[in-house]
This record gives structure tokens, sequence and C-alpha cells, in this order.
């Protein structure tokens, strides 16, 4: 985020992030992969150990943490990553085995026609109108 982004100032001075990190620290955006180095501990140091206890864990995040579960779970590339356009407000299930590898991968909960315009919308955000 720029200085001149109308939030900068709201963000730098909110008193959750009073010196940590430092202004000179605080990221002025967020890549997928600094996103994935953010979710990756949170996923085997909080959620993994809760599914090995049996628990059913529900995730809401926004599409870019999102990605970076899907990409870990799944073992996708770069490339395949970067061309995943997860629909916004569609929830989608992972059902894992034992060894927390996927036996079913982004089950979408919702018709298959909603789904595709979902994420069609998402693949053209940004593009040029």
């Amino acid at each position: 985020m720029e200085k001149d982004h109308p939030y900068h100032d709201t963000i730098m001075n909110d008193p959750r992030y009073a010196g940590d990190p430092k202004p000179e620290e605080f990221p002025m955006y967020e890549s997928l992969k600094l996103t994935i180095e953010r979710t990756l501990p949170y996923w085997n140091n909080v959620i993994v150990p809760q599914i090995k206890e049996g628990k059913r864990i529900l995730i809401a995040a926004h599409g870019n943490s999102l990605r970076g579960i899907v990409k870990h779970l799944d073992g996708l590339s770069e490339a395949a990553i970067m061309e995943l356009n997860l629909p916004t407000g569609i929830p989608f299930v992972y059902e894992l085995d034992e060894n927390l590898k996927p036996v079913d991968s982004m089950v979408f909960l919702g018709d298959e026609e909603t789904v595709k315009k979902a994420m069609e919308a998402v693949a053209n955000q940004g593009k040029a109108k």
C-alpha cells in the first residue's frame, strides 16, 4: 500500500500494530509467497493438530490465504496456483486421509454454473474494462 492511499495512515497508526512491526518493516503489499509464509505455520501448528484430534475444521479466509493452503494440500506448482481463481463466497470441502493427503479436493458447495461464473468473476478482477 502506497503512502498516499486513503487508508495508509489509519492502518499504520492502528494500535494493534504498535511497535511490531516497526514502521520501516511494515509490509506495503503481500504476495502469494508472503501469504503462504504466513499461513502455513498456522496450518501446521494450529489446524493440523486439531484435524489429528478428529475435529472437523471450518476455515473462513481471504482467497489468497486459501490459495496458499490449496497449493500446499494439492502440491500445486507456482504456475498452477497462479491460474487458480477461487470463487468468492462459495465454500469448498477437502476430505483428507490419515496422512492429511486429499481424498477429495476442492469440492464446491454450489451448483456447477454458479461456481463457474464466480470463478470467471474472480479471474476478471483487475482486468481493463
